[in-house]
């Protein structure tokens, strides 16, 4: 009897460690959210105050970590905002930089087109390339003069002759004494070499047409040879002419 009133007392003993045991842990969400909140400030305060003052914010209670957090992200708004306005401004200063390049640009795109007209630069460009022979030395400077109108009527962009005068608006051609031909005051020389720069097939149209260039160079006495070329480069060059009367309308 003694044995079995024993067994019984003993039993309780054996559960006292799982009775007496820690009970479960019902804190681990918040532990988790003030975590989260923590972790957070960190990589806040690592950009707006110095490493020392860190570990000063690790003795705050939740609530006031969730306010320092509100603070901090108010404060990013605000640097948000200036961030977005600063855009703006250097996206309206590229805008202008952008505009005034552009400018330039075609400034400097027209002034290559002047230049190019005015005879003052040189040019390259396909075009077609006339050789006329004088053996009679019958050919005039109107003979020039006609062919040359014909070839810009032609849409010829650049002219120039044996190489040595290039024929703008202001040239001029007469006869010279000892035979050739004055242009702009540079004489040349039978045979005469004509290159103009433009649409190949555009500027043969006068010259191979029925009383175009070519007959009318057989009809003194010339021979003309006609051919296109892919490449021609002129470096002739005309005078610069300073008008005496005429002023730039502003």
């Amino acid at each position: 009897m003694r044995d079995e009133k024993k067994g019984p007392e003993k039993d309780p003993e054996k559960k006292t460690p799982e009775t007496k045991g820690p009970p479960p842990r019902r804190t681990r969400p918040r532990h988790l959210v003030a975590g989260i909140l923590l972790a957070a400030l960190a990589f806040a305060v690592t950009v707006q105050v110095r490493q020392d003052e860190a570990d000063s914010y690790a003795a705050l209670r939740g609530v006031e970590l969730v306010e320092l957090l509100k603070s901090l992200d108010a404060a990013n708004g605000r640097l948000n905002d200036q961030i977005s306005d600063l855009t703006t401004v250097r996206d309206e200063l590229e805008s202008s930089t952008n505009a005034s390049e552009t400018a330039q640009e075609e400034a400097q795109r027209r002034l290559d087109e002047l230049s190019i007209l005015a005879g003052t630069v040189g040019a390259t460009g396909p075009g077609i390339r006339l050789t006329i022979a004088d053996p009679d030395d019958g050919l005039r400077a109107a003979t020039l003069l006609d062919t040359v109108q014909e070839l810009r009527d032609a849409g010829a962009e650049v002219i120039a002759v044996n190489g040595v005068a290039r024929v703008v608006a202001q040239s001029w051609f007469a006869d010279a004494d000892d035979g050739g031909v004055l242009i702009s005051g540079r004489l040349v020389e039978a045979p005469y070499v004509i290159e103009a720069i433009g649409k190949p097939e555009t500027l043969l149209g006068p010259v191979n047409i029925r009383n175009g260039i070519s007959d009318r160079v057989a009809n003194r006495g010339g021979a003309l040879d006609a051919e296109t070329v892919e490449s021609i480069t002129v470096t002739a060059l005309a005078d610069s002419v300073t008008p005496e009367y005429a002023r730039a309308d502003s």
